[in-house]
């Protein structure tokens, strides 16, 4: 609370008036980290504390809705592909858009839950731990298929993928000395680097 109030330049009292506690404060901006502008108003103040797991209730919901990625499941779903250098486009692109939508969340889970051990869990584990496995198997299926270039494991390459995509997706964003990069040469680039790197051309 202290960080918070020297940087709005406030008394670490005035907070408090609209806020009831840091638990209180931490739950508005997991709230309103990505929402879009006008947020709803909020009364009355100052907020009350959460109720204990509401804030993590509500962060398992969010990440419930942002973490599907219809390319990526149709993908898995699909027993015929036709061009395995698109569909892999494709779910690159969805996945750069969706960390890029919600990258002040993203950011702010980073940053907390090494504090708090359950929100670790949720987030490092089953959110980050979960899409892996289920991009590993997709790479897995595709490179058994001969239809994406194979590397030695699927895994460490669907890690390798998230960790370039979230950089300049999400992290970029705070470096302190940034590369200044439009979104779209961005995203373009990392995308075509990395079909460029598992792609085959269409036969």
């Amino acid at each position: 609370m202290d960080d918070v109030a020297d940087a709005l330049g406030v008394a670490k009292g005035t907070l408090y008036l609209y806020v009831e506690s840091k638990e209180a404060l931490f739950d508005l901006v997991a709230r309103c980290a990505d929402a879009e502008p006008p947020l709803p108003p909020f009364a009355p103040l100052p907020l009350p504390t959460p109720k204990p797991g509401a804030t993590l209730k509500y962060v398992r919901e969010r990440l419930a809705q942002n973490q599907s990625l219809p390319t990526l499941t149709a993908a898995l779903a699909r027993q015929r592909v036709k061009d395995a250098r698109a569909e892999l486009a494709m779910i690159l692109g969805e996945l750069y858009d969706t960390l890029a939508r919600n990258r002040h969340g993203i950011k702010l889970l980073d940053r907390s839950a090494q504090d708090l051990p359950e929100l670790a869990a949720l987030w490092f584990d089953t959110a980050r731990g979960g899409l892996i496995t289920t991009l590993a198997h997709y790479l897995e299926t595709r490179m058994h298929r001969k239809l994406l270039r194979p590397l030695p494991d699927a895994a460490v390459t669907a890690r390798l993928i998230i960790e370039a995509v979230s950089f300049w997706a999400v992290h970029r964003h705070w470096d302190p000395r940034p590369q200044i990069v439009e979104e779209t040469v961005a995203r373009d680039t990392v995308v075509q680097f990395i079909l460029h790197a598992l792609g085959k051309e269409q036969s």
